[in-house]
């Protein structure tokens, strides 16, 4: 199974790369603008629209997977580094390190004592101000 994995990671990444580029853009948009092209030829038929319809529908399923894939490993590298920022951090709250693990009651209890911090602290600064 893991080499399966292995093999797929790899597959989402060269894809990610792949897809990234100005150039697939550019084919891409050359693929519609030639089946637009032989619509005449095909006198506009049913298969004639099915070939576009179903090319499509293929391509965005299987693309599902693969960017949820590249969406997950960057999301998970993200969090790696950013717990290591808060260890590192003498005055980070170490508790915030994993919580994106934490269940959604907890993550709604922090932010709201975050907005809680920033009220506080944009009311400090008004009263200085003044």
């Amino acid at each position: 199974m893991a080499a399966v994995l292995s093999i797929f990671d790899r597959f989402a990444r060269w894809t990610e790369h792949q897809l990234g580029h100005p150039v697939t853009f550019a084919v891409a948009c050359l693929s519609v603008v030639l089946w637009g092209a032989t619509g005449p030829f095909f006198r506009w038929s049913d298969t004639w629209q099915l070939v576009i319809n179903t090319g499509t529908t293929i391509v965005t399923f299987l693309m599902v997977f693969v960017i949820q894939s590249t969406q997950n490993r960057d999301t998970q590298a993200l969090q790696l580094k950013l717990d290591e920022l808060i260890r590192v951090t003498a005055a980070a709250r170490n508790s915030l390190m994993g919580l994106e693990e934490k269940p959604a009651s907890k993550i709604k209890e922090i932010k709201s004592e975050f907005a809680e911090s920033v009220s506080t602290v944009d009311s400090a600064g008004e009263d200085a101000a003044s």
